[in-house]
Protein backbone atom coordinates (compact mmCIF):
# COMPACT_ATOMS: atom_id res chain seq x y z
CA UNK A 1 0.00 0.00 0.00
CA UNK A 2 2.89 2.36 0.81
CA UNK A 3 6.41 2.12 -0.60
CA UNK A 4 8.77 5.04 0.05
CA UNK A 5 12.45 4.94 -0.85
CA UNK A 6 15.16 7.60 -0.47
CA UNK A 7 12.65 10.39 0.13
CA UNK A 8 13.85 13.97 0.48
CA UNK A 9 11.41 16.79 1.20
CA UNK A 10 12.05 20.39 2.25
CA UNK A 11 9.70 23.37 2.46
CA UNK A 12 10.82 26.37 0.36
CA UNK A 13 12.78 28.97 2.34
CA UNK A 14 12.51 26.94 5.55
CA UNK A 15 15.06 25.10 7.65
CA UNK A 16 12.88 21.99 7.91
CA UNK A 17 13.82 18.91 5.92
CA UNK A 18 12.71 15.32 6.02
CA UNK A 19 14.77 12.43 4.69
CA UNK A 20 13.45 8.88 4.82
CA UNK A 21 15.51 5.97 3.57
CA UNK A 22 12.70 3.42 3.39
CA UNK A 23 9.11 2.90 4.53
CA UNK A 24 6.83 0.04 3.54
CA UNK A 25 3.29 -0.53 4.84
CA UNK A 26 1.27 -3.52 3.66
CA UNK A 27 -2.38 -3.66 2.65
CA UNK A 28 -4.64 -3.95 5.68
CA UNK A 29 -1.84 -3.13 8.12
CA UNK A 30 -2.44 -0.69 10.99
CA UNK A 31 0.51 1.51 11.97
CA UNK A 32 0.87 4.07 14.75
CA UNK A 33 3.36 6.81 13.84
CA UNK A 34 5.10 8.30 16.85
CA UNK A 35 7.89 10.75 17.60
CA UNK A 36 8.43 14.10 19.33
CA UNK A 37 6.60 17.24 18.24
CA UNK A 38 8.24 18.89 15.25
CA UNK A 39 9.97 15.77 13.94
CA UNK A 40 7.90 15.67 10.73
CA UNK A 41 4.98 13.31 11.35
CA UNK A 42 2.38 15.66 9.86
CA UNK A 43 4.67 16.37 6.92
CA UNK A 44 4.99 12.64 6.26
CA UNK A 45 1.20 12.27 6.22
CA UNK A 46 0.97 15.17 3.77
CA UNK A 47 3.46 13.38 1.52
CA UNK A 48 1.58 10.08 1.78
CA UNK A 49 -1.67 11.88 0.90
CA UNK A 50 -0.14 13.53 -2.15
CA UNK A 51 -0.77 17.01 -0.77
CA UNK A 52 2.99 17.53 -0.97
CA UNK A 53 5.48 15.66 -3.15
CA UNK A 54 9.13 14.91 -2.37
CA UNK A 55 11.93 16.68 -4.18
CA UNK A 56 13.59 13.33 -4.79
CA UNK A 57 13.06 9.65 -4.20
CA UNK A 58 10.21 7.27 -5.07
CA UNK A 59 6.88 7.34 -3.23
CA UNK A 60 4.10 4.98 -4.30
CA UNK A 61 0.80 5.11 -2.41
CA UNK A 62 -2.28 3.01 -3.20
CA UNK A 63 -0.89 2.18 -6.63
CA UNK A 64 0.13 5.73 -7.61
CA UNK A 65 3.63 7.17 -7.84
CA UNK A 66 3.02 10.76 -6.71
CA UNK A 67 5.96 12.47 -8.40
CA UNK A 68 4.71 11.49 -11.85
CA UNK A 69 1.24 12.99 -11.40
CA UNK A 70 -0.24 16.46 -11.69
CA UNK A 71 -1.86 18.11 -8.66
CA UNK A 72 -5.31 17.46 -10.14
CA UNK A 73 -4.50 13.79 -10.71
CA UNK A 74 -3.20 13.43 -7.17
CA UNK A 75 -6.38 14.99 -5.81
CA UNK A 76 -8.57 12.65 -7.84
CA UNK A 77 -6.58 9.62 -6.66
CA UNK A 78 -6.77 10.83 -3.06
CA UNK A 79 -10.54 11.32 -3.21
CA UNK A 80 -11.03 7.86 -4.66
CA UNK A 81 -8.60 5.83 -2.56
CA UNK A 82 -7.49 7.72 0.57
CA UNK A 83 -9.30 8.96 3.67
CA UNK A 84 -7.49 11.91 5.28
CA UNK A 85 -8.17 13.07 8.84
CA UNK A 86 -6.11 16.27 9.34
CA UNK A 87 -4.99 17.50 12.74
CA UNK A 88 -6.77 20.86 12.35
CA UNK A 89 -10.02 19.21 11.13
CA UNK A 90 -10.42 21.48 8.03
CA UNK A 91 -14.21 21.49 8.33
CA UNK A 92 -15.98 24.12 6.22
CA UNK A 93 -17.82 26.56 8.49
CA UNK A 94 -20.60 27.28 5.96
CA UNK A 95 -21.55 23.58 5.63
CA UNK A 96 -23.46 21.55 8.19
CA UNK A 97 -21.79 18.61 9.90
CA UNK A 98 -23.67 16.24 7.58
CA UNK A 99 -22.53 18.19 4.51
CA UNK A 100 -18.93 18.22 5.76
CA UNK A 101 -18.94 14.46 6.29
CA UNK A 102 -20.40 13.85 2.84
CA UNK A 103 -18.07 16.29 1.07
CA UNK A 104 -15.62 13.67 -0.29
CA UNK A 105 -18.57 11.83 -1.86
CA UNK A 106 -19.76 14.99 -3.58
CA UNK A 107 -16.27 15.86 -4.86
CA UNK A 108 -15.50 12.33 -6.00
CA UNK A 109 -17.42 9.19 -6.88
CA UNK A 110 -17.41 7.45 -3.51
CA UNK A 111 -20.38 5.27 -2.50
CA UNK A 112 -22.47 5.89 -5.58
CA UNK A 113 -26.17 6.28 -4.71
CA UNK A 114 -27.24 9.19 -2.50
CA UNK A 115 -29.20 6.83 -0.23
CA UNK A 116 -26.08 4.75 0.44
CA UNK A 117 -24.14 7.89 1.30
CA UNK A 118 -26.79 9.12 3.73
CA UNK A 119 -27.06 5.73 5.43
CA UNK A 120 -23.32 5.49 5.86
CA UNK A 121 -23.13 9.07 7.16
CA UNK A 122 -25.76 8.28 9.79
CA UNK A 123 -24.08 5.02 10.76
CA UNK A 124 -20.65 6.62 11.20
CA UNK A 125 -22.03 9.61 13.12
CA UNK A 126 -23.92 7.30 15.49
CA UNK A 127 -20.82 5.24 16.18
CA UNK A 128 -18.82 8.45 16.73
CA UNK A 129 -21.51 9.86 19.04
CA UNK A 130 -22.30 12.97 16.98
CA UNK A 131 -25.57 11.96 15.29
CA UNK A 132 -27.45 14.68 17.22
CA UNK A 133 -25.25 17.33 15.64
CA UNK A 134 -25.60 16.51 11.93
CA UNK A 135 -27.73 19.59 11.22
CA UNK A 136 -25.45 21.93 13.15
CA UNK A 137 -22.49 23.90 11.83
CA UNK A 138 -18.87 23.32 12.94
CA UNK A 139 -18.86 26.55 14.98
CA UNK A 140 -21.58 25.09 17.19
CA UNK A 141 -19.51 22.03 18.13
CA UNK A 142 -16.84 21.44 20.73
CA UNK A 143 -13.25 20.67 19.70
CA UNK A 144 -13.81 16.97 20.34
CA UNK A 145 -17.04 16.93 18.33
CA UNK A 146 -15.33 18.63 15.39
CA UNK A 147 -12.56 16.07 15.59
CA UNK A 148 -15.07 13.23 15.43
CA UNK A 149 -16.83 14.85 12.47
CA UNK A 150 -13.47 15.05 10.65
CA UNK A 151 -12.91 11.35 11.33
CA UNK A 152 -16.34 10.45 9.91
CA UNK A 153 -15.53 12.48 6.80
CA UNK A 154 -12.25 10.58 6.41
CA UNK A 155 -14.08 7.25 6.61
CA UNK A 156 -17.16 8.07 4.53
CA UNK A 157 -15.77 6.91 1.18
CA UNK A 158 -14.61 3.49 2.44
CA UNK A 159 -11.00 4.30 1.53
CA UNK A 160 -8.22 1.78 0.95
CA UNK A 161 -5.84 3.90 3.04
CA UNK A 162 -6.70 6.00 6.09
CA UNK A 163 -4.24 8.71 7.17
CA UNK A 164 -5.14 10.19 10.55
CA UNK A 165 -3.20 12.97 12.27
CA UNK A 166 -3.82 12.74 16.02
CA UNK A 167 -7.58 12.06 15.75
CA UNK A 168 -7.79 11.59 19.53
CA UNK A 169 -5.83 14.73 20.47
CA UNK A 170 -8.80 16.71 21.85
CA UNK A 171 -10.70 13.83 23.42
CA UNK A 172 -11.03 12.47 26.94
CA UNK A 173 -9.84 8.87 27.55
CA UNK A 174 -13.32 7.38 27.06
CA UNK A 175 -13.81 9.07 23.70
CA UNK A 176 -10.21 8.34 22.69
CA UNK A 177 -10.95 4.65 23.02
CA UNK A 178 -14.26 5.05 21.20
CA UNK A 179 -12.69 6.80 18.23
CA UNK A 180 -9.73 4.44 17.88
CA UNK A 181 -12.14 1.50 18.06
CA UNK A 182 -14.27 3.09 15.32
CA UNK A 183 -11.20 3.76 13.17
CA UNK A 184 -9.70 0.28 13.51
CA UNK A 185 -13.01 -1.61 13.35
CA UNK A 186 -13.95 0.26 10.17
CA UNK A 187 -10.52 -0.41 8.67
CA UNK A 188 -10.89 -4.11 9.40
CA UNK A 189 -14.35 -4.25 7.81
CA UNK A 190 -13.20 -2.65 4.56
CA UNK A 191 -9.65 -4.09 4.61
CA UNK A 192 -8.13 -0.63 4.77
CA UNK A 193 -4.59 0.27 5.73
CA UNK A 194 -4.19 2.78 8.60
CA UNK A 195 -1.36 5.15 9.43
CA UNK A 196 -2.23 7.21 12.50
CA UNK A 197 -0.09 9.82 14.24
CA UNK A 198 -0.44 9.68 18.00
CA UNK A 199 1.24 10.85 21.20
CA UNK A 200 -0.76 8.43 23.37
CA UNK A 201 1.37 5.43 24.43
CA UNK A 202 -1.72 3.66 25.79
CA UNK A 203 -3.10 3.35 22.24
CA UNK A 204 -0.07 1.66 20.69
CA UNK A 205 -1.05 -1.95 21.57
CA UNK A 206 -4.18 -1.52 19.42
CA UNK A 207 -2.04 -1.31 16.24
CA UNK A 208 -0.11 -3.97 14.34
CA UNK A 209 3.06 -1.97 14.91
CA UNK A 210 4.36 1.39 16.02
CA UNK A 211 6.96 3.34 14.03
CA UNK A 212 9.09 6.11 15.48
CA UNK A 213 9.69 8.58 12.65
CA UNK A 214 13.23 9.19 13.88
CA UNK A 215 14.06 5.55 13.11
CA UNK A 216 12.96 6.02 9.48
CA UNK A 217 15.10 9.08 8.82
CA UNK A 218 18.55 9.06 7.28
CA UNK A 219 19.58 11.79 9.68
CA UNK A 220 18.01 13.79 12.45
CA UNK A 221 15.16 15.90 11.13
CA UNK A 222 16.01 19.60 11.31
CA UNK A 223 13.52 22.36 12.19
Amino acid sequence: MIDARDILFAYPAAAFSLEISALQVGRGETVALVGPSGCGKTTLLQLLAGVEVPQSGALTVAGAEWSGMTRAARQAHRLGRIGLVPQNFELLDYLTVRENILLPCRLGSALGAARDREERCLSLSERAGIERHLSKYPGQLSQGERQRAALCRGLIGQPELILADEPTGNLDPENQDRIVALLLDEAKMIDATVVMVTHEPSLLPRFDRALDLRDLCKKEVGV
